[in-house]
């Protein structure tokens, strides 16, 4: 294979990489923050543990949808079986197409961190309150799905 018959295969590489590692990168820093802020409260409080994980798990969402997209984008181009008759302008398709899930995993992963480490703030003071900081940090989760969903339909639709 010549160097220009590569492009479209490592387009689609690209794409693909950035739609994994983005989301995941974002979902390590969110996931960290909730846990160094339920740490805290643990360690004053270790019955807590419960209602502190699942606002550790939610940041960790983006990095699955990464995943997924991945998966989606290697099937739908053949690259997962081998297939490397990729041409650049369908290596650059999928591409464009990765990167919804992969900005909008990046930053919805972070920006949900921050959100859920308030929701761990929440839960040290009034237990009974947990519901509310996970509500809160749902509505970050939506631009999340919704980055995934924008990703998925771009990738259904190239031929």
């Amino acid at each position: 294979m010549s160097f220009a018959e590569l492009i479209g295969p490592a387009l689609t590489l690209l794409g693909a990489s950035l739609a994994a590692a983005l989301p995941g990168i974002g979902s390590a820093k969110g996931v960290g923050i909730v846990g160094e802020a339920a740490a805290g409260v643990i360690t004053e409080d270790p019955d807590k543990f419960g209602k502190l994980l699942i606002l550790q798990a939610l940041p960790g969402t983006q990095g699955i949808y990464g995943l997924l997209s991945w998966f989606m984008i290697m099937n739908s181009s053949g690259l997962l079986a081998g297939n490397y008759d990729i041409s650049w302008q369908t290596g650059l398709l999928y591409l464009l197409a990765a990167l919804p899930i992969a900005l909008g995993g990046l930053f919805s992963a972070i920006y949900q961190g921050k959100v859920s480490e308030a929701g761990v703030a929440l839960v040290a003071q009034r237990p009974d309150q947990q519901v509310k900081g996970i509500i809160m940090s749902a509505m970050v989760e939506t631009y999340a799905i919704l980055a995934l969903l924008a990703t998925i339909l771009a990738v259904l639709n190239i031929k």
